[in-house]
């Protein structure tokens, strides 16, 4: 395989055991600068310069994109996608993850558990913002925040609101989020890679310090995690679209709170830590996975006229409750059933002989014309508020 590592630090302790774990194992490997490439487009296909010169040929990149050039990083990795290059992790994902809005709004509707969270702009919504997600102490932090920098803790709903109208006084956009008490100082971070975790450390706040990154003095400890963090932490990276990511999770009364979801996780602090080969993990991972790169479903179906990928919900009272997937994936119906979802459960390609529950949800790819005759018809649910206060037309 040979391999091109995207990384403006080739002298990083992460990017150095990427280059060995592949050199090791026989790989061709290079780092290669994000920011000395030059994306060609026209209509003969997607091409890529780097350093003026035609870019050769790559089985497999892995991106190790910095915050700072999130942009520009991610038109690198998309170009490699469209050219049909294996990607580490891709542009999309790495997107989804580096906005903490962004993937939270994504892992909210997964049954995952997260930290009650709000995002506001009107000073006028801050304090019942701040009620909602259980009053102060509340977590304040940046959207792009990374190592800490950006996270900030407010004892006061009075800190928070000034916290708050400074923040966005400086035009930065802020979460407010509830203060998990009982992870005070401490959290776990788990290394994905595909569908195992690799490794696991729960990190250590110092002092009066209430967070725990190795960047500002936490200290770590190996630990092994039961299954419920193992499926949270993998469940979180691949619904934001990564396949290398470290999850970092609170360890809350009623089980795994995901905080953060990195696409480009140090490595220095798990290794030595965990006493682990993460990077040989990583690396074989790719080379196992080289001969699939991803395919953009949209851009592939927009050529299939009258067929797509629909999802179908099985409700409650449903005719197809207690008969089996047959009698949705057939000839007749020109629909093949991909995915199932029943509660927290992913069945992929499942049997024609399964039979179906109420709350079951079909991920299904066919003749729009036909699903369209199976979706029911949508009903407003009715959700309880958190907290008391008058309804209000939007």
């Amino acid at each position: 395989m040979k391999l091109a590592i995207l990384s403006c630090g080739p002298n990083a302790y992460s990017t150095k055991r990427l280059c060995e774990a592949a050199e090791q194992r026989g790989h061709r490997v290079k780092v290669l600068n994000t920011l000395k490439f030059s994306i060609d487009l026209d209509q003969e296909g997607p091409d890529l310069f780097y350093r003026q010169k035609v870019l050769s040929h790559y089985d497999a990149v892995l991106p190790r994109i910095g915050a700072s050039i999130t942009y520009y990083g991610t038109a690198v990795v998309r170009q490699f996608e469209q050219m049909d290059v294996f990607c580490g992790n891709t542009a999309n994902g790495i997107l989804n993850s580096r906005d903490k809005l962004r993937s939270l709004q994504i892992l909210s509707r997964h049954n995952i558990g997260i930290p009650s969270t709000a995002f506001v702009r009107d000073k006028n919504d801050v304090l019942p913002a701040i009620e909602r997600v259980g009053g102060a102490p509340v977590v304040i932090k940046l959207i792009e925040g990374t190592q800490g920098i950006g996270v900030l803790l407010a004892e006061t709903v009075k800190a928070a609101e000034g916290i708050i109208e400074l923040l966005q006084s400086q035009k930065q956009n802020v979460l407010i989020q509830k203060f998990v008490a009982e992870s005070k100082g401490k959290d776990v971070r788990a290394i994905v890679v595909g569908d195992q975790v690799v490794a696991a450390m729960r990190r250590v706040a110092q002092g009066q310090e209430f967070r725990s990154n190795v960047h500002r003095g936490g200290k770590t400890e190996a630990v092994d995690l039961s299954e419920d963090y193992i499926t949270a932490a993998v469940r979180s990276a691949q619904i934001l679209g990564l396949r290398v990511a470290g999850v970092d999770m609170l360890e809350g009364r009623d089980g795994p709170q995901i905080m953060e979801v990195n696409s480009s996780p140090g490595l220095e602090g798990i290794e030595t830590c965990s006493q682990l080969d993460v990077a040989g993990a990583i690396i074989d991972y790719i080379a196992a996975q080289v001969d699939f790169p991803e395919i953009d479903i949209r851009q592939r179906l927009t050529v299939s006229r009258g067929y797509g990928i629909s999802e179908i919900q099985v409700p409650e009272g449903s005719t197809y409750v207690g008969n089996t997937i047959s009698t949705i994936d057939t000839p007749e119906n020109d629909i093949n059933v991909l995915t199932l979802y029943r509660d927290a459960k992913v069945i992929p390609n499942p049997r024609t002989e399964r039979v179906l529950e109420a709350g079951d949800r079909l991920l299904c790819f066919g003749k729009l014309e036909s699903m369209r005759a199976m979706v029911p018809k949508k009903t407003r649910q009715r959700r309880r508020p958190k907290v008391e206060h008058l309804s209000a037309e939007a």
